[in-house]
This record gives C-alpha cells, structure tokens and sequence, in this order.
C-alpha cells in the first residue's frame, strides 16, 4: 500500500509495484508513484513481496540471490516449495511466523483473521430474514438473533465481538479451556463439553481431537446448533483438514432460515455440507455458505494490514539466525527445510 511505500523510501529502500496491484484495495499506480515506488516488473527485486503462493511463471523468475515473502501454503503445497528450492531462492512463509510477542506485528494470520471474522458477521446478518438487536415495537417485541461461534482464535473472537455490537446473544466454543476468559471478556457465553479436557498445543494452536473426543463434542453441540439462528465456524488444525464440527444430522435440527458462515471452507469446512466456494440452501431451508478468501472483500483494510505485516518483517531484516526469520523460513541454499 502507499503509505508502506513511503515508508520504506524513507529508509531507502528502492520499491517497484506491479502495475495494477493496487487496483481494488483503492490505490492506483498514480498513488504508489507519488510516494516513491516505480511501476514495473517486481521480480527482479532482491525481497518479492505476494499474497498467494507463486504461479509456475512466477517462479520461473526467482534466482539464487531472491528473497520471496508470502502466504505458501508450506504444508499443504510440498510441491510448490519444491519448485522454489530448485531456483535456488530463499522463501518466507507468512503462516510460519512464530507466533511470540516481538513477532506480534509481523503475524499476517491474525490480521487476516480479523478481517474475516468481521466479515463473516456481516454477511450472516446480510443472510439471515431476522434482526440481530431485540426491538421493542408497538408491534410487539422481537427476540434477539442466537449466534454460535465454533473456534475462539482470532477470527473467532472477532466475530463474537461484531456479533455482540450488532445485539445478538452470542455463545463461543472452543477446545481450548484457555480462551473462555476472552470469550466471555467480549460478553458471550462460553460453551462447554461435559468431559472433554483442554486441547490445546503448542504455539496456542489447537491439538487435532481423538475420534471419541470429536463424537463427544459433536453430541453436546448439536442441541445448542439448533438453537442458533446463525453459526460461524472458524475451527483450523495447521496442517490439517478442518475438523468436521457440524454433521449434516445438527443441520437438519436447525430453524429454516438459519445461516452457517464456514470460514474454515479452504480447508475442507467445519460442516459436513459446505461446499468450498459456494452458497447454497438445504432442503429444510438452512443457508450454508462456504467463503474463500474471505479479506480480499474488505480489500482495502486486508491490504493496508498485510502490508504493515509485510514492512515489518522487512524492517527486521533478513539475518537467518533471527528466531523470527528462522521459524518463518521455508526454503533456503536450494532445500526445504
């Protein structure tokens, strides 16, 4: 974004954008010009900057002098990172950045997060034929919307906070005992499972549940899914399919009219029904929606958080023996490592 651009013109570092990057974040080439960068062809540059893992053709353009920094997707695209170590660049994977408190600026996971976890809100609320606030009418009172939240991460937490803003009565799960303070810090209540302990791993992610762990979760969830009148799941493993939180079974018991918003379609969903990329409704009237890429329709926010992201890591530097720059390093001297 331009005013990451000035930024590092000021540090005098030379910046060349892609013509038409910009475009639907709201900046022009006009607006990256005046801050200093040249519009051209990027990939000669000695730190490449992306979104989304490269194309072939992208890659065909790395050399052993380059540095990539982007989303790689490094567990589930090997090959990929196969074809990057064969030029012989050096890659950064943004999903890799530790995640420890002077990395807390550099971690693009959780502004992308935020983002989709406010989306997602929205377009429920877009969705769903029924308020989210109680209103009290000369008509009559209208009940407040229900809104389930499976997963307390932080697009989680973001959706229960936008959820809370709008007026609905907001419950948050998670498997991680840990986050039921921060759920409830936000004004929601905290589900919990009868007999299912804490799940959570190392980094603060959560731990992949055992199968008898994952039915029990499943059982205690379906009474509170068909009460919900929109669920949000956000529920994600690194390095592994979603895990399957709503059976199509808890569907058939929700309210027609209902909305599932799955944030965790590109891994495969939450719900056994959603289907990656698509919007669709069930035969009992329940609304699943299935998102991808969910930022890249608040492009601009997106954009101007993944840049500072982005500025950051830049402003650290590229010193191998940095535990930020080494936990986020995923090809190196020809190699995945």
């Amino acid at each position: 974004m331009p005013d990451v651009v000035r930024r590092l013109r000021a540090a005098e570092h030379e910046v060349i954008v892609e013509s038409g990057a910009g475009d639907t974040a709201g900046a022009p080439d006009a607006a990256f010009v005046d801050m200093g960068a040249a519009i051209g062809d990027p990939w000669s540059a000695e730190v490449v900057a992306k979104v989304a893992p490269p194309t072939a053709e992208e890659v065909a353009k790395l050399t052993s002098s380059t540095i990539l920094v982007g989303f790689l997707n490094p567990l589930g695209n090997p090959e990929g990172l196969q074809a990057i170590a064969a030029t012989g660049a050096t890659a950064l994977a943004m999903e890799k950045i530790p995640r420890i408190s002077r990395a807390q600026s550099m971690d693009a996971l959780s502004s992308q997060a935020t983002v989709s976890g406010y989306r997602a809100v929205l377009i429920a609320a877009t969705e769903l034929p029924r308020f989210y606030p109680m209103f009290m009418t000369a008509a009559g009172t209208v009940p407040p919307a229900q809104v389930l939240v499976l997963g307390a991460g932080v697009a989680g937490l973001q959706a229960i906070a936008t959820a809370r803003r709008l007026g609905a009565v907001v419950t948050g799960f998670d498997i991680r005992s840990a986050v039921k303070e921060q759920i409830q810090s936000l004004g929601a209540k905290f589900f919990e499972v009868e007999g299912l302990g804490d799940a959570e791993a190392a980094g603060g992610y959560a731990r992949e549940l055992t199968a008898e762990e994952q039915q029990l979760q499943r059982d205690a969830l379906s009474v509170q899914m068909g009460k919900s009148d929109v669920i949000v799941t956000t529920a994600l493993v690194p390095g592994r399919p979603a895990p399957k939180l709503i059976p199509a079974a808890a569907v058939a018991l929700m309210k027609p009219g209902s909305v599932i918003v799955d944030l965790a379609a590109e891994a495969g969903g939450n719900c056994e029904l959603t289907r990656p990329g698509e919007t669709y409704t069930t035969d009992n009237g329940v609304k699943i929606l299935g998102p991808l890429n969910l930022p890249s329709e608040m492009a601009e926010h997106a954009s101007s958080l993944y840049a500072r992201n982005i500025l950051s890591l830049i402003e650290l530097g590229f010193d191998p023996s940095d535990e930020v720059v080494a936990g986020a390093t995923v090809v190196r001297n020809g190699a995945v490592v």
